[in-house]
This record gives structure tokens, sequence and C-alpha cells, in this order.
């Protein structure tokens, strides 16, 4: 249902969208631009509300029929997550992840949406906006970096390690006791962490083989479907903390992503054990 001419369509939708409403709105917020949804660190800004609206649009003239399910019309609707259940081509777009580094003025945040079908994720996307690019991929057809002109470098995740080798992003703010204390815990078994506040950026950084794992609770699925599509065709392998496959219909239950199975198993051990 998406084939790579479709794919390179919703990527210039994303630039487009983030060139006009987002880029010229970075450190150049509105006084009241600024407001809190479900709590103090969950932020929106006027440029989440507008590129949203702008990639619901695009989207719909891409594939009229479409349900698009974007973060800030969920904030505003809670059912319309429901409509996840749906069987046919399902869009959830997250226009600025990474609100709070941008509304901060810090220039790491990004732009993300998946396609889903029968609750199957088939195509991902996160844009980046000052490299220029963005990482793609599609279900079965493999995972690559795409710049605005079209050129291509095919996406692979990192080697096997060992869990004291392994460099890992660790999302512990959202984790519930006693949870929390076991993973903060651990973090001293791997060889470092780090924490961007951007699953966008997170998720770019371990399909390239930048780093080798990620850990994390909270699970909206605009923030996880592009990136788990996008970490499996370029190798990697994810799983619920019990487990069991990723679905975006499926909001609990945690997720850790690393380079293979064997990697993932033996970093539940050492981080949930």
């Amino acid at each position: 249902m998406i084939d790579p001419q479709d794919a390179s369509r919703v990527a210039a939708l994303l630039r487009d969208a983030v060139r006009a409403e987002v880029l010229p709105r970075f450190r150049n917020l509105a006084p009241g631009a600024i407001r809190t949804k479900s709590g103090p660190l969950d932020l929106v800004t006027d440029a989440d509300e507008s590129a949203e609206r702008v990639i619901r649009e695009g989207l719909a003239r891409l594939f009229p029929g479409c349900l698009v399910v974007g973060e800030e019309g969920v904030a505003e609707d809670p059912a319309v997550l429901e409509r996840l259940v749906e069987d046919g081509l399902t869009f959830v777009v997250d226009p600025v992840d990474g609100t709070s580094n941008f509304a901060a003025g810090v220039p790491l945040f990004g732009c993300m949406a998946a396609a889903i079908v029968k609750g199957e994720v088939v195509g991902g996307w996160i844009f980046e906006p000052f490299a220029d690019d963005c990482a793609i991929a599609l279900a079965g057809q493999g995972a690559w970096m795409q710049t605005p002109a079209g050129a291509k470098r095919a996406l692979q995740v990192a080697p096997p390690r060992p869990v004291g080798q392994m460099v890992g992003a660790i999302s512990w703010g959202y984790l519930t006791e006693p949870l929390r204390s076991t993973v903060g815990a651990n973090m001293p078994k791997l060889a470092a962490g780090l924490g961007y506040r951007c699953s966008a950026h997170e998720y770019r950084l371990v399909a390239s083989g930048g780093a080798h794992l990620l850990l994390y609770n909270k699970m909206m699925p605009w923030d996880h479907a592009p990136g788990v599509i996008i970490h499996r065709e370029a190798g990697g392998f994810s799983a619920r903390f019990d487990g069991a496959p990723y679905s975006p219909r499926v909001h609990t239950g945690g997720l850790i992503a690393a380079p293979d199975e064997a990697s993932w198993a033996e970093a539940r051990a050492a981080l949930l054990g």
C-alpha cells in the first residue's frame, strides 16, 4: 500500500510542514505559545498544532480516505486514539517530537509519522530539520536515510555487544516504582547512558549504529511506531518488557530495543531483573 515513491512524498510533506510551521517559530515563540497538557512536563506549542494540521491535510490529499491520528488531536479528543483498531490505512503523527527541547530553544527535535494497516506498522518516517534528512523504512524493504534531493544511505544497527559494552538511552522518568528504582540502580551495568528527551533522535541513533539500546515505559504510538519499524528494518529487535511484540494498539508494557534478540534478552535481564 505504501511504495518508495509514496515514502518520498510523505518525507517531503513532513519537511515542508516543519520548514513552514516549526522552524520559523524556533527560538521565536510568541508569548503564550507554550502550554501544558497533562502535566508540567507535557508541553504543546503553536508549532506542534500548526504543523500537525498541515501534515493531516497533506496526508489526506496524498492518501484519500486515510485516517490521521495526531498527538495534538488526541490531546484535544482522546477518543480519536481508539480508532487505531480500524483496518484501513492510518497514519500516526508527532509533528514536533521533543517539544520540551524545542520550547527551550534546544535544537534537538524531529517530526515523526508512521503508516499502519490492520494494526501493523508498514512505514515509518523521522525527519530531522537541521540535518535536513529523513530516516525512512517500509516493511520488508529496509531502512534508509534520505536527503531532499533523493540520495539514500542504508541504515544498519550496531553489531551486538555484551551489556557492559552497550550505550543506551534509558527513559526512566516515566517508569513507576519499584521498577523505576530497579532500572536506576542497574543503569551502571551499561558502558554509557544518554537521554535526549527526544525519541526521534534516539531512534535515529540506534538505527544508524550510533548506540545499542533503548528502554521506554511511556508507549504512545506516535512516539514509537515510526522508530520501531525503522530500527527493525535496519536489523534491530524490539519487544515489550514481557517479550510480546510491539503493537501501536497497545499503550502499556514498556519497550526495549537492541541490536538482536539475544542482546535484547541480556539487556532486559540486566536492567529489569
